[in-house]
């Protein structure tokens, strides 16, 4: 059995994301919980409650038990980039690229 949650439209890029979701795959929940809560990174912020949602859906939707949780995978993907632009010399203009994620996270029972 398994218990997954999605978050979506999150405004920081995937590349900034991977490096905390490499942290807390494959380990029990509340050790990747307890990783996170330390980290001064936006995206452990987001990623700490996606991992409390994805443990609240396998505990109240699929009866698992939350000690026997582990993160079995966790993956960033990239979604829609907002394209904005900035006036620079001579009449040209630098093109800004506001990048947004798609964090998908799958908690698994131990056996």
């Amino acid at each position: 059995m398994e218990a997954k949650a999605h978050v979506k439209h999150v405004s920081i890029s995937p590349r900034k994301v991977e490096v905390v979701l490499d942290l807390i795959r494959g380990k029990s929940i509340d050790e990747a919980i307890a990783i996170l809560r330390y980290l001064p990174n936006k995206g452990a912020k987001i990623t700490e409650k996606l991992i409390q949602s994805a443990a609240a859906n396998a505990e109240n939707n699929h009866d698992m038990v939350r000690d026997n949780l582990y993160v079995a995978s966790i993956f960033a993907n990239q979604g829609p980039i907002q394209k904005r632009y900035k006036a620079r010399a001579q009449g040209r203009a630098n093109i800004i690229r506001k990048r947004s994620t798609h964090i998908s996270v799958v908690l698994k029972e131990k056996q």
